[in-house]
């Protein structure tokens, strides 16, 4: 029996999620995204902290299961997808939950990893951690979150900068564009998260939930159709020779040869 693969917890109304896949860099699987959705769904916490073991916060998705098509997804997975309508829905629980979210960022957080840390409503970072939006280089267009929110965050040319270039940056400069909120040293990074949300927790907890959900009526996009149409382009961009030829290089630890189409 194998160990899982994201791990969640409560405690003293704080909930803990953390990415459990320390020797693929916490990677993502189609398990994985699945237990991230219903952790966030079936969450009572007041607030909930993510981060990963290991080094990495979270490398993106498994390149050999996802990204290579060794792995057809489970007819399971595949039926969530169709309920949301588009939205990765690990993405639509986290977008849509009205708990307030803390990424406490421990390592490299790129490509989903990235996607993921956007997701937050506060970013916390170890000053181990690393950015980077990934997906140009794969070939691929981002998920709803990196066109969503990476240039709330960032501004405009920042963020266009970002994606269209595939540069992984280090804390220190995430934390001087707006992208995280601090950085601290690497053993004060959940010490630090877990402050954040204990302040949070001492208060009404409908207050921050509305202030949540004003948050997002004020200032995110419509989620669900920007979703659904990151989604038709990631579809559309994987049967490219270009997004062939990146994951191959990636696998084989290769620079990529791109020819556009």
């Amino acid at each position: 029996m194998h160990e899982p693969v994201v791990l969640y917890e409560e405690r003293d109304h704080i909930g803990y999620l953390t990415l459990n896949r320390p020797e693929a860099m916490n990677s993502l699987t189609y398990e994985s995204y699945d237990l991230i959705e219903d952790s966030v769904r079936e969450s009572n916490a007041r607030v909930i902290v993510i981060s990963g073991t290991g080094r990495a916060f979270c490398a993106g998705d498994d390149v050999k299961q996802i990204l290579g098509g060794k792995e057809p997804p489970p007819k399971a997975h595949i039926e969530r997808a169709k309920k949301i309508g588009g939205l990765t829905p690990a993405a639509d629980a986290l977008l849509h939950t009205n708990i307030p979210i803390i990424a406490a960022v421990n390592g490299p957080a790129v490509g989903w990893g990235m996607e993921l840390a956007l997701m937050a409503d506060i970013r916390i970072a170890s000053d181990q951690a690393k950015f980077g939006e990934l997906f140009v280089v794969r070939g691929l267009c981002c998920d709803a979150p990196g066109l969503g929110r990476l240039a709330q965050l960032v501004g405009r040319e920042k963020a266009a900068e970002l994606l269209f270039t595939g540069e992984v940056i280090n804390a220190e400069t995430a934390h001087r564009i707006g992208l995280i909120s601090r950085v601290v040293e690497h053993d004060q990074l959940m010490s630090s998260a877990k402050e954040i949300a204990e302040k949070i927790t001492s208060n009404p907890p409908l207050a921050v939930q509305s202030l949540k959900e004003g948050l997002r009526r004020t200032i995110d996009p419509d989620w669900r159709d920007t979703g659904k149409w990151a989604k038709d382009q990631i579809n559309e961009l994987r049967q490219t020779e270009d997004s062939q030829e990146g994951v191959r290089a990636f696998l084989e630890k290769r620079e990529a040869v791109y020819v556009g189409r």
